[in-house]
């Protein structure tokens, strides 16, 4: 009974460990979420000022404000996309990544198939369910 006794013990310690954890977490995000805010509204102003008189940087004596462009690109149309990259034969435009439930999926469908160069890491995880009280 005492193995017992313990490993509630250790159950209990886990949960109370993950819930606190995620706590932190989630306070930590909202101060985050407040700090991004002030600095758009900063970003925003300095911009602007930026603006005014016409500056791609501005010393001061705490730093530099340089303005720059950054780009993203993305699409929500990935058949034309994927026929595009195949036209102009550009696969650098893909990002090399395996999709880990789809290929965990194919494996799981397709067991004689083995995918050349496939490295597979598995270990034992452990996951607590908190009781409902």
């Amino acid at each position: 009974m005492t193995s017992i006794a313990t490993l509630e013990q250790t159950v209990d310690a886990y949960v109370r460990i993950r819930d606190l954890k995620r706590d932190l977490a989630d306070e930590t995000a909202k101060k985050i979420a407040e700090y991004d805010s002030d600095l758009k509204e900063l970003t925003i102003y300095m911009l602007e000022k930026m603006q005014e008189v016409g500056a791609d940087s501005i010393r001061t004596s705490t730093g530099t404000i340089i303005k720059s462009v950054k780009t993203k690109y993305w699409t929500n149309n990935w058949d034309a996309m994927w026929s595009f990259i195949r036209q102009n034969s550009a696969m650098e435009l893909l990002e090399k990544r395996l999709h880990q439930t789809n290929m965990k999926q194919f494996l799981e469908e397709n067991k004689d198939l083995h995918p050349p160069g496939l490295n597979v890491d598995s270990e034992y995880v452990v996951t607590i369910r908190k009781n409902k009280s």
